[in-house]
């Protein structure tokens, strides 16, 4: 990777490029280092946005869509239709290119730094991002699939190799999956996809508790108006690390397998492991879980877990990461949105917001740079320019 120039150590996407990306055939945006927002009717390509500027970090973006799914539909043929989003980023590492899409008929994501080709765990390197978006506001009363992949985001911003051991853990899981729908006639195959199991998944399991003790210290402090949060994982899997050494859980996951392989084999998946673990979260003062809070409150304690979490990735690497907010102000008051607007203008990496209603907004006064957001095109709003 080759850096030229323009460090600062505030992190900012200073020029957004995007091509046949969702509704935006194309668009350039060019930005200084204060928070953006962008304030528009739904519809208009806000959020749109955002996820462009996800993929300038490793994984599927925050809406986990396929490459297929992204592409503009009027570009020609969804399947097969390329898309590009290319950035230029300044901070504490110097300026850097960023490219990113897939190119026609491709099946994977492409990556390019500053020209050259690279893998997409290399962007790890350079930024990380933490998002928040309407979807999110049933996290604590939905299932737990949606929490286990909030708390792995989580803990990769603070664990970059947390991804790869999630990874080849799924991949032994599915693999021993087949083979007991498939009868598990080879069973030295079937041991060693255990073990791989066992290995991988307790390290998936150190590494959240890692993460989530690091957190909890973070959370308890609480911001201002936002509530202190108390997290918990829970788990079989996470309970014997409480009781003894990995090396003994691993082990102990092993055995544990290898007696349930009739039973998952019945089931058609696994049903032990850290794949089924769960993350906990109270409101600390009111000693409530989230999911009985109001909604206000359960939308205030999730940006303080992100606004810890921003804490935390920065102390750890010097890095903070960009903060992608969607319509986050919806169910905040006016005292929270001041003390969230204070704290994103006080981070060393830049915040991009979205939402309907400007106004909502104007404690950010100067701090920020605003854009308006009209049947995907982008103008300059109150202090925005290009």
């Amino acid at each position: 990777m080759t850096t030229t120039g323009q460090i600062s150590p505030r992190l900012a996407v200073r020029r957004l490029i995007l091509t046949d990306f969702r509704c935006y055939s194309r668009l350039r945006l060019e930005t200084d280092t204060r928070p953006v927002v962008l304030t528009g009717p739904n519809g208009a390509g806000k959020t749109n946005i955002l996820e462009a500027l996800s993929f300038l970090t490793p994984g599927r973006g925050m809406r986990r869509a396929t490459l297929a799914e992204i592409a503009r539909r009027d570009a020609g043929g969804a399947e097969v239709a390329p898309w590009a989003v290319a950035a230029v980023l300044d901070g504490p590492v110097g300026r850097v290119e960023i490219g990113t899409g897939r190119e026609a008929g491709s099946e994977r994501r492409t990556v390019r730094i500053d020209g050259q080709p690279a893998k997409a765990r290399e962007l790890a390197e350079i930024a990380s991002a933490l998002w928040l978006t309407p979807a999110m506001d049933r996290l604590f009363i939905e299932g737990a699939g949606g929490r286990r992949r909030f708390l792995d985001r989580l803990v990769f911003g603070q664990d970059s190799g947390h991804a790869a051991r999630s990874a080849a853990y799924e991949h032994a899981m599915r693999e021993r999956t087949r083979l007991l729908k498939n009868g598990g006639a080879d069973g030295g195959w079937m041991n060693a996809l255990e073990d791989a199991m066992a290995r991988e998944g307790i390290a998936v399991a150190e590494a959240r508790r890692t993460a989530i003790a690091r957190l909890g210290v973070a959370c308890a402090e609480g911001l201002g108006p936002f509530p202190a949060a108390r997290l918990t994982l829970t788990g079989e899997v996470e309970g014997w690390l409480d009781q003894m050494d990995a090396a003994d859980a691993a082990e102990r996951l092993r055995g544990a397998l290898r007696v349930a392989r009739a039973r998952d084999a019945a089931a058609g998946a696994a049903t032990l492991g850290p794949h089924r673990s769960d993350l906990g979260v109270r409101h600390a003062a009111k000693d409530l879980p989230a999911g009985q809070c109001s909604t206000g409150e359960q939308k205030a304690v999730l940006v303080s877990i992100v606004l810890a979490q921003a804490r935390v990735r920065t102390a750890l690497s010097g890095l903070a990461p960009l903060m992608l907010l969607d319509e986050v102000v919806a169910h905040l008051d006016q005292t929270r949105r001041a003390a969230l607007f204070d704290e994103l203008a006080g981070l060393n990496a830049q915040s991009w917001m979205t939402g309907t209603d400007e106004h909502l907004f104007d404690g950010f006064g100067d701090r920020a740079q605003f854009y308006r957001v009209a049947d995907a095109t982008v103008q300059p709003g109150q202090a925005g320019h290009f």
